[in-house]
């Protein structure tokens, strides 16, 4: 189990560099339009879900060849898209934030083609757990989210609004979701970080095969909220995962992202035919319903691309 957990910014400067170094080895094909890839995420999470549902979607309208990568979240999705391979990546919007205004800019600035649905923050834990608040993690083997996840730029963020950092006050480990609710199973792990629409399929699972708990994180994003206004406050409802009562915890918008250089023509088609579409995702994955074009163009601070701002105006209704 990796054990080092880098900072942040390290991370995405990393990713950001591999990205560049396989771009400059990897020249585009000859002619002709690349084939429009999405990056998502590991099997059991929403953006793979409706990463999928997207690929089909576009297979048939506007017609283009469409592929789907699986990673390890958001930062590793900005380095596949980066790199060039993949068009298209889902991406959490404090990730996107740093990749496409902060002071490690890739070649092609990142833009957005619509806010998709919002994470909820989860901080899950074996429902007979002594753990009842962020603060007591400490001692505890912990999972704070995959080396090139979203999860570990929120984890690190939430810890410090109770004096706690991964590296010195727990025994924590940087797993994707899949190990994440193993570990939690096997009684391997005390709690694990998770990213992702609610509910998360898999957590979910998880929960029908034994009992957890989310921890509140109300106060924890109040406080958070004073140096990060990109997260917000949102409810888990009682019924989430046999949860009996309703829990406050931290939210994150979702967007995806493209390069400026996409053309506008493909960008506006890519944005019309999901907005048109938006049934099919609802399918895919509850977290689906929430993607509606009053709201995709939330994008803010990631600036929409000039395709999706035309399809925005051309869709009926906004």
């Amino acid at each position: 189990m990796p054990r080092v957990v880098a900072s942040r910014r390290t991370v995405l400067l990393t990713a950001l560099a591999a990205a560049g170094a396989a771009a400059a080895g990897c020249a585009g094909p000859a002619g002709g339009e690349s084939p429009v890839v999405v990056a998502t995420g590991g099997p059991q999470g929403v953006y793979r879900r409706l990463g999928d549902a997207l690929a089909g979607i576009w297979g048939v309208d506007p017609g283009v060849a469409t592929g789907v990568l699986g990673s390890e979240g958001s930062v590793d999705n900005v380095g596949m898209l980066v790199s060039g391979r993949a068009r298209v990546a889902f991406c959490a919007a404090d990730v996107a934030v740093d990749g496409a205004v902060d002071g490690a800019r890739p070649r092609h600035p990142l833009q957005a083609l619509a806010r998709v649905h919002d994470d909820g923050i989860h901080v899950v834990v074996p429902a007979e757990s002594p753990v009842r608040r962020l603060a007591d993690l400490r001692g505890r083997r912990v999972s704070v989210g995959a080396r090139n996840s979203g999860v570990l730029v929120i984890a690190p963020r939430l810890l410090a609004t109770v004096g706690l950092t991964a590296e010195r006050d727990m025994d924590a480990v940087m797993l994707g979701l899949d190990d994440s609710l193993a570990g939690l199973e096997r009684g391997e792990l005390d709690a694990f970080f998770w990213s992702g629409g609610v509910p998360t399929a898999g957590v979910d699972q998880l929960a029908r095969r034994r009992p957890v708990r989310l921890l509140d994180l109300g106060e924890e994003t109040a406080r958070l909220r004073t140096g990060y206004p990109v997260y917000d406050v949102t409810t888990v409802p009682a019924g989430t995962y046999r949860l009996p009562d309703p829990v406050s915890t931290t939210s994150v918008r979702n967007v995806l992202l493209v390069t400026a250089d996409m053309a506008p023509d493909l960008a506006e088609a890519l944005v019309r035919s999901m907005l048109e579409r938006r049934d099919a995702l609802a399918l895919a994955d509850p977290a689906g319903r929430s993607i509606d074009p009053r709201t995709a163009i939330g994008t803010q601070p990631v600036a929409l691309h000039p395709g999706a701002v035309a399809a925005y105006r051309a869709f009926k209704g906004v």
